[in-house]
């Protein structure tokens, strides 16, 4: 997941060009293919035992029409486009023109990405699916139709909110780190976030290599943490003859920072205990796991109310 390209005021959402295109390199370099977005509904319930690299950019900056567009444009390479309706030819973003002039060719993509790209999680229901039914009345009314594909602003919702999108759309995508696999939750789908302290080259190619960590469910289903269950009674269920699990390691930003959260195993399911509650406004919790296939990932992203 990348924001900005070549905006050095931003470096938290800004990737330089050199380095994003180094970023290509190196999965072209491993003889990874490119997952095209269409190929969700036709390849991606039959998926062989092949990793694909699926690009996507939020917010539909300027800087991503002006610097990454000519390069991607030139070397074909599929990619998701999310936009926030609302911000559209606003100063520093791009114009229906332009999204329209991406839109159109066959391996670009546009996803949702809300209306106002408010903190969603914080509206009540009604509010919410305002601001979603407004964004997906103009993206019919510009483009002709609504995207397939939405991601959550600030990769924040509730159950209810998570429920509500996906009676609409076919896929949706979180900011929580991880490897999309075919027992993933099309409505929670994870992506690594990248920017200029998260875009180093040695993290890029650990970050490419990295497999699946499945499981079956993840328990409490609602994401959203309210005070009374601050920190939730989380745990996590594997399938049955899923090895090694007892070699997963799992650290969280709970308290006061990052730390090696203590797990517990029994019957083929982890419970994570927290020692202390999240502070801050989105809680992470990262699980890995290192076996004979290479290193396995998992990541969960809570929003802290």
């Amino acid at each position: 997941m990348y924001h900005r390209f070549d905006e050095n005021k931003y470096p938290s959402t800004n990737i330089q060009m050199d380095i994003f295109k180094k970023h290509i390199e190196i999965i072209e370099n491993n003889n990874f293919k490119f997952f095209d977005p269409k190929d969700f509904d036709n390849k991606f319930l039959k998926a062989k035992k092949e990793k694909k690299i699926l690009l996507s950019i939020d917010d539909a900056y300027l800087s991503f029409y002006e610097n990454a567009w000519p390069y991607l444009k030139k070397n074909k390479i599929p990619f998701i486009l999310f936009v926030s309706t609302e911000a559209v030819g606003k100063y520093g973003y791009m114009n229906w023109k332009e999204i329209k002039e991406v839109e159109k060719e066959d391996f670009a993509f546009i996803g949702n990405h809300s209306h106002s790209h408010k903190y969603l999680v914080d509206f009540e229901f009604e509010k919410f699916s305002e601001d979603i039914n407004k964004s997906i009345n103009i993206f019919k009314k510009k483009i002709g139709y609504n995207p397939v594909f939405f991601s959550y602003p600030f990769g924040e919702y509730s159950l209810e909110q998570k429920k509500f999108i996906s009676n609409i759309f076919d896929y949706a995508f979180g900011q929580h780190s991880g490897v999309i696999d075919l027992n993933k939750d099309k409505f929670e789908l994870p992506r690594f976030p990248i920017n200029e302290e998260y875009g180093d080259l040695e993290r890029f190619k650990f970050l490419i290599k990295l497999l699946p960590l499945q499981y079956k469910k993840i328990i409490p289903e609602d994401k959203f943490i309210i005070e009374k269950n601050n920190p939730p009674k989380m745990q996590i269920n594997f399938f049955k003859d899923q090895k090694n699990i007892n070699l997963i390691n799992c650290f969280s930003n709970e308290g006061k920072g990052w730390k090696n959260t203590k797990v517990n195993f029994d019957n083929q399911r982890l419970h994570i205990i927290f020692s202390d509650k999240f502070n801050l406004r989105r809680g992470r919790i990262n699980c890995s796991l290192n076996d004979k296939e290479g290193w396995r990932w998992l990541g969960i992203q809570l929003s802290i109310n």
